[in-house]
């Protein structure tokens, strides 16, 4: 009998973990590369391996939509380098890995991108290379296209970071887009979230990051003056349980290029 329960039990814990497997790998994982530049020859190097290297590869890969972005500048004179945002969707933790290994067999992406790939160092094509790795939220497992009508260039993405005090905050904020239905709220009032994501590996954690997108300035400020007018976003912001769980707010307006597929 002590025999048969220990098999049930074994059984039932085995069935449990492919549960989980099978619930977690559902979500989708992201990485964001960010390219730091301080030249316009870097930044059209950068260019051209992106539009005629990675993103085809990245597409022979089976990764059908990637997301190349640029900041929008309002004052020129205030820029101290240039930044180019790579969005990454991938259906595993192991897929950044996995992707490389790719790459490195990729004999087409070693001869488009060569200029790049094989950069002496003394013409560097960037000053420095950032990556962040993140989890998708259990309410918004995958990422989305936006629906979106206006020119790219017109278009304005918001790339949010909330910063949290303790990892223990962090986790009640994430809370808070998924049980809080935050998420919800961006959905009902036609945010056009092209994702949300816990930060798995970064500069600036424990945070989160997500990228809601508009058809230009005007419709951003509309978008969100109705997000702070909304009796949920009061009822929500107000709950005990919800607050002093964001730090900072680190807020950045991106466009995306004319060979994005985002």
């Amino acid at each position: 009998m002590l025999r048969k329960t220990k098999i049930t039990c074994l059984f039932f814990l085995i069935l449990l973990s492919n549960v989980f497997a099978a619930n977690a790998a559902k979500l989708d994982f992201y990485q964001i590369k960010i390219y730091h530049l301080k030249t316009d020859a870097q930044e059209q190097t950068v260019d051209n391996y992106l539009q005629n290297a990675y993103l085809p590869a990245l597409h022979r890969a089976g990764i059908a939509k990637v997301g190349v972005f640029k900041p929008v500048i309002t004052d020129p004179a205030a820029v101290t380098e240039k930044l180019i945002y790579v969005f990454i969707p991938l259906k595993s933790f192991n897929g950044i890995l996995d992707l490389d290994k790719k790459l490195a067999k990729d004999q087409q992406f070693a001869t488009d991108g060569k200029t790049y790939l094989d950069a002496a160092y003394s013409d560097v094509p960037y000053e420095r290379l950032e990556s962040i790795v993140l989890k998708a939220f259990e309410n918004a497992p995958n990422f989305m296209l936006p629906k979106l009508k206006s020119p790219m260039k017109e278009r304005v993405y918001e790339l949010r970071s909330y910063e949290a005090p303790t990892e223990k905050y962090f986790q009640n904020k994430v809370q808070m887009f998924n049980k809080g239905d935050e998420i919800g709220l961006f959905k009902r009032l036609n945010f056009n979230a092209v994702f949300y994501g816990e930060v798995l590996s970064g500069s600036h954690m424990p945070n989160l990051m997500y990228l809601t997108t508009f058809e230009n300035k005007a419709d951003r400020d509309a978008h969100w003056k109705a997000f702070s007018a909304d009796d949920y976003w009061k009822k929500l912001s107000a709950m005990p349980e919800y607050q002093h769980n964001v730090s900072k707010n680190d807020t950045k307006f991106v466009y995306p290029t004319d060979y994005s597929d985002i």
